[in-house]
Formats: structure tokens, sequence, C-alpha cells
């Protein structure tokens, strides 16, 4: 394969991938911008179209470019997707779609990034792949053996398309506590996770959101996985959950110990039962990064995770992550941005290249 030199490659172009492509071109450096996607709006995009924008938590204006107004009872998959596709015309950022990322390894002196659509030869490479693509579901025993429906968060498109039919939620995250929100006024639901969900009064403020980034951000740094962010705040429910709550659809249950052809089993009995029949089994389990494409550079720590100090790979200094740990928000996601451009600049011979 042929590969074309350039100064940078940044992978994805979601909230991350947008807010550093920004910093790029501002800065005079030469990239290009590859999405797996076959448009804009990045994980926005598969959202459910009952995650209206009012519903939302805030969804921070990239740089350069205030997120106009919208009507707060629009699909937010529709509202960014417009958004990022206006962003990413106005400030004339080189994306390339769809393109496949498939790996990114060591060259000489630069970074190879092959792809479906050929290979680049970078000074740096910024990722910021999030994590959409890559739902978490885990192993339980009996698992293939359920003859019900089972889906992730990602799959997940209406309340309505479970009417009738008993519904297990399992996951105690904000999506889990959302969807019960949702598929509780439509059918009967059970709620299960493997730790009681805790759930705070207070609004999520910004002491709250500097505590749980920093708690990211030290297991990052220490090359552990990133960890949830709900473990370190917990769950701040909005309207429509608090009057799930109190019609009782919030009524958590330990997490079963295997699945059975028909439902649910606990080795112990839980409210006086030890199994419970079922139709559906909906994974709220979260997701994980998107980093196999990475796998030739093995940045891979003891701990399980890739060690970032400032969003540069400690193990190969070319790499920045953005939207990985600590950034992985949408105000995280802007600052990471900001700083992995900064980053690549100073990886650069003075004049940068024109720009792809």
């Amino acid at each position: 394969m042929s590969y074309r030199e350039i100064d940078a490659v940044v992978i994805g172009a979601g909230q991350a991938g947008l807010s550093t492509a920004y910093h790029l071109r501002r800065d005079g450096v030469g990239f290009v911008l590859l999405d797996h996607a076959d448009g804009p709006g990045g994980a926005w995009r598969y959202r459910w179209d009952s995650l209206v924008l009012g519903r939302t938590h805030r969804i921070h204006d990239l740089p350069g470019m205030p997120l106009p107004p919208a009507d707060p009872d629009t699909p937010a998959s529709r509202v960014v997707a417009g958004y990022f596709g206006a962003y990413e015309r106005r400030f004339e950022l080189p994306v390339r779609r769809p393109v496949d990322v498939r790996s990114v390894r060591r060259g000489n002196d630069r970074l190879l990034v092959d792809t479906s659509a050929g290979g680049w030869a970078a000074r740096a490479v910024v990722n910021a792949t999030g994590t959409w693509e890559r739902p978490y579901w885990p192993a339980y025993p009996g698992r293939a053996s359920f003859t019900g429906r089972q889906l992730h968060t990602a799959d997940y498109r209406s309340a309505d398309e479970f009417a009738g039919r008993h519904v297990v939620v399992v996951g105690g995250g904000a999506s889990a506590t959302q969807l019960l929100a949702e598929i509780s006024l439509v059918t009967s639901t059970t709620w299960v996770t493997r730790r009681p969900p805790v759930f705070r009064d207070e609004p999520f403020g910004e002491d709250l959101g500097r505590a749980a980034v920093a708690e990211v951000d030290r297991r990052v740094r220490a090359g552990l996985p990133p960890g949830s962010v709900v473990s370190a705040t917990g769950l701040v429910p909005d309207e429509r959950v608090r009057a799930a709550m109190r019609r009782g659809a919030l009524h958590r249950l330990p997490m079963f110990d295997r699945i059975t052809p028909t439902g649910i089993a606990w080795d112990e009995p839980v409210e006086g039962r030890r199994e419970l029949a079922t139709d559906v089994i909906l994974w709220c389990t979260g997701f994980r990064p998107v980093l196999s494409h990475l796998a030739p550079l093995r940045l891979r720590e003891p701990g399980g995770g890739i060690r970032v100090e400032n969003t540069r790979a400690v193990a190969e200094p070319r790499l920045f992550l953005v939207g990985y740990g600590p950034s992985a928000s949408t105000i995280g996601a802007n600052r990471a941005g900001r700083v992995a451009a900064r980053g690549v600049r100073a990886l650069l011979p003075a004049p940068a290249t024109a720009a792809a």
C-alpha cells in the first residue's frame, strides 16, 4: 500500500474530533478527518427519537460556532446531526466518509494509518472514535439459551415496540432509568442492577462534575480503564424519571445469577421467588472505547487501560486520545480537542504543510 504523507490524521467526527479539527485548521496544520459514519452527527445520529433535545444533558457548543436555537421537542439526533454538518461546512473541514480505519501502526518516523480509502503516513494521529459502536454485553450463564428478545441501549428505538411484553432492564446508569421511565408507561418492567443505585437530590453542578472528571483522570493516568462516570456522581433524575419512581417503576432488584430460556433466575430467593419470566432483556450496560484499530501499537497497560496524560498516549507520544477517559463528555471533548491540537502542532516542523 502506498501512503500519502500528511501532518495529522483525526479519526472520528463527533464532538471531540470536530473540536480538534477546528483548532488544527486554525493553526494551519495539514490534516484529514476520517469518519466511519455515512453522515455527520457522531454517535448522536443513532439516538432514539424520544430522546428530544429538551431531555438531554447539556450539549455544549463546538468552538467558534454556537448551537443554534431549536425546538426542545425535536429529536436530539436530528438537531445535533444538522449542527455538526453545518459546522463541517462552515469551517471547511476536510472530512472523508464513510471510511473504516483498520489499523494504526508505527512506521520509521510516522504513524501509518491503514483504511478502506487507502493509507496515510502521519506525523501525529488524534483518535476520537468514542464508544457508541462498541456496546458492552456482559457474559451471564444461559444468555445464549434465552428464547425471547435481547437488545442493547444502542439498538433501542421506541417503547411502543414492547407493548404487551414484559421487559427486564439491566443496568444502573442514566440510560437505564430514562428508558425504564419510557417503557414502563406502555408495559410491565423489572429493573435489575449489580449495585443499589444512588440517586442525588441536588443538581449536577460544577463541583460534582470536577470530582467525577478527576477520578476518571486518575484512573487513565494509572493505565486503568476509565470506569463509569455514574459510579463517581450517582444518578440525577429528571422529572420523567421522578414520575417513574413515584409510580414504582424504579423498584430495583439485585442482579440475576443466570438466564433461562424463558427469563432470569437467582440462586437465592429475591422477594420470595427464584425465577422471573420475561419476554425481553434490555441491556443498558454501557459502552467501551473503540480502540481495536490501535492494537498494533501495543498501548495496553497491565491494568487493562491506555495510559494517557493531557490527551497524549504515554507509550506513543505521536498519538492523542480525545473523547477518552476524562474527556468523554461534550465539554471535556472541547477542551481535549484544544489540548490535542496544541500537542500535534508541537510535533511539527515549521511551517506546517497545507491542509488536505
